[in-house]
């Protein structure tokens, strides 16, 4: 397990009854990435699921957004996502999976969340183009897509600006519980709830120019 917080790395082993080897660091950076290279190279690990929840977002008109906080969002989200995933893959075998965590936003670009949006984009795209990539190795991929989720990803990136999206927020553990069960199915896409079902339905039959438009109205950006 890696996280940047070792206090909540260290409750989460008292609660767990099975082993667990922790990483304090911040995958923003690159000696995390060695620490866990070297620890699976000297224990020839094999990885039987990856997991690649570690992201954040930023609300607000691309221009006003912190220039370190669009960067932070693509290093996390995209990058520290890619080299794991790369680090990782000399150790899986026939029957491993992979979980990324991407986004109902990954379904269109949405302005007031532009980054973030784009960026789970690319956690999307990346999940099925190695589906099919590691199929021949029996290695299966799924893209976790939840809409809004109780937890604390609003604190950082601000408080959700529409009743709509407050009211479709769910529980982590029924997102996690169905992504677990979706990928134990084989499916490529993992997607909780029936209004996000049927907003990425949706974004499959309407138009970018309108799904744009509808998302900017319900960011409430209507101007840079």
């Amino acid at each position: 397990v890696v996280a940047r917080r070792t206090e909540r790395l260290k409750e989460l082993q008292e609660q767990l009854t099975l082993p667990v080897r922790t990483f304090d660091g911040d995958l923003q950076r690159e000696y995390i990435f060695e620490r866990v290279e070297r620890e699976l190279d000297r224990h020839q690990a094999d990885i039987r699921m990856l997991v690649n929840a570690a992201g954040y977002g930023k609300m607000g008109s691309f221009a006003k957004v912190d220039i370190k906080e669009q960067s932070g969002m693509i290093d996390l989200n995209c990058k520290a996502l890619t080299k794991m995933i790369q680090i990782c893959l000399p150790y899986f075998s026939k029957g491993s999976r992979i979980l990324n965590v991407a986004s109902a936003a990954a379904f269109a670009p949405q302005p007031g969340f532009a980054v973030y949006a784009a960026s789970k984009s690319y956690v999307y795209s990346l999940s099925l183009a190695l589906r099919t990539e590691l199929k021949s190795r029996g290695i299966f991929v799924t893209a976790v897509c939840p809409g809004p989720v109780d937890t604390e990803f609003f604190e950082r990136s601000g408080s959700l600006p529409n009743s709509f999206k407050s009211s479709v927020k769910v529980s982590s553990k029924e997102v996690v519980k169905l992504a677990l069960m979706d990928s134990v199915r084989k499916k490529p896409v993992s997607v909780y709830g029936y209004a996000m079902k049927s907003a990425r339905g949706l974004t499959k039959l309407l138009p970018y120019t309108w799904i744009t438009d509808i998302m900017g109205a319900a960011n409430k950006i209507s101007e840079i």
